[in-house]
């Protein structure tokens, strides 16, 4: 539990206008610690301004809010966090989805081959080299994807993180991805590996072949290998919802990530002040959205 600056941003979409920026202990929750029902460590703040809590469940939740007495909570996302239990084969797996989601899946892989000659050529990065050799291909892909250009979520790119990667490797507790197009990366996976847990922390694809749904692919055909290696027994996705999450998730557990800041007037202040501006945006946008205001005038209000 580190202490750091973490900014409170103030954003209209993907695009953020200011931040204010508070000392906060970050307190995460992983996947094993929710399903195994781990009670949460409770942190000694010292001088933090708080906490910066990352997918509480429900009774985690109650245990830090009885171990900080009136602190003032904000910036709230209340989500269900899907996660795949790697139990059987992948032909299992495979087996949860409905016929007609089946036979969509196999159609996109199917013509990804056709756009690729015939074969798909996925390729899995997992030691000290070959991950110099995944992040030398993968780190050009991911400056062009919207993933790093509107969300600032590309594969990182600084030494601190890429030496935590490769510590990852040289431990074996990390799986890479590509897939290549003509023999030009189009997709990247990024896994690490926590216990018997893979963690979904960067994916990214070219959006010029996005018709192709490389992303897709790619999951499925990173899943039917680490299906195979009968090592994991989660693939996590972590904190937020979202289409691609829901479609591949076996299951998953109501969570909620916010931050909870010192009973002061100034914190108060801040956290009111951001949640009345969220509610503004989102205001915003219904109203747009109710009389029918095109895509071109909301992207000049944002």
């Amino acid at each position: 539990m580190a202490l750091a600056a973490h900014p409170i941003a103030f954003t209209i979409g993907s695009r953020r206008l200011f931040a204010i920026e508070r000392q906060l202990v970050t307190v995460s929750f992983s996947l094993e610690d929710i399903l195994l029902e781990r009670p949460p460590a409770v942190p000694t703040l010292g001088s933090a301004d708080g906490l910066r809590v990352l997918s509480a469940p429900p009774a985690a939740e109650e245990r830090l809010h009885a171990a900080m007495p009136g602190f003032v909570v904000g910036a709230r996302q209340d989500y269900a966090r899907s996660y795949i239990a790697m139990t059987g084969s992948y032909e299992d797996y495979l087996a949860q989805f409905s016929g007609k989601t089946r036979s969509t899946l196999r159609r996109k892989r199917r013509k990804l081959e056709e756009a690729g000659g015939g074969a798909l050529d996925v390729r899995c990065y997992r030691t000290p080299e070959e991950l110099d050799e995944f992040l030398a291909l993968a780190l050009p892909l991911s400056r062009k994807t919207y993933q790093s250009r509107l969300l600032d979520a590309g594969l990182p790119e600084g030494e601190v993180a890429q030496h935590a990667m490769r510590e990852l490797a040289d431990r074996d507790d990390m799986r890479a991805f590509l897939l290549f197009l003509a023999g030009e990366p189009i997709a990247y996976l990024y896994l690490p590996v926590s216990g018997r847990t893979l963690i979904y922390a960067y994916l990214g694809y070219d959006a010029e072949h996005a018709h192709l749904s490389p992303g897709t692919v790619l999951q499925m055909a990173a899943l039917e290998d680490l299906f195979a290696e009968k090592r994991f027994a989660y693939f996590d996705f972590t904190e937020g919802e979202g289409a691609h999450k829901a479609l591949f998730g076996t299951g998953s557990i109501p969570c909620a990530s916010y931050i909870m800041l010192r009973p002061s007037g100034s914190n108060r202040a801040l956290l009111r002040s951001l949640e009345l501006f969220d509610r503004s945006v989102a205001a915003t946008r219904d109203l747009a959205s109710r009389f029918g205001i095109d895509a071109a005038i909301r992207r000049r209000l944002r």
